[in-house]
């Protein structure tokens, strides 16, 4: 009696989300933050199957455009919003979908910081 080969099992694609975080920079060369800034902090939309992947995505994208990432808050997606008690405004939402929708990292927001 012969053995069939055992099939590997599928993998199962999980479905892209999109992410609300709050990303705090630092000063570098090139960052284009307003010259007497000391920081931001910025809020974005990012897509990833699971925010660890939307916090890596995002980190390695503000790297690439001259900023340096200093601490990531996540705040979920916008089913785990919505169940805190967060109100999403139309605006929002149009801007959660399009990252979705181009599979990217979007900044909804910067603020600077002074000292």
């Amino acid at each position: 009696m012969t053995e069939t080969p055992k099939e590997k099992p599928e993998k199962v694609k999980r479905p892209q989300q999109v992410y609300t975080l709050l990303v705090e920079v630092g000063r570098k060369a090139g960052d284009g933050l307003p010259p007497d800034a000391t920081g931001a902090a910025l809020m974005i939309y990012a897509c990833g199957v699971d925010e660890a992947e939307a916090v890596r995505e995002t980190v390695a994208i503000l790297k690439e455009a001259e900023m340096a990432p200093l601490d990531v808050t996540g705040y979920g997606t916008l089913d785990d919003r919505l169940e805190g008690g967060d109100e999403i405004d139309g605006e929002e939402r149009k801007l959660m979908a399009r990252a979705l929708a181009e599979n990217a990292v979007i900044v909804a927001q910067m603020t600077p910081f002074f000292e």
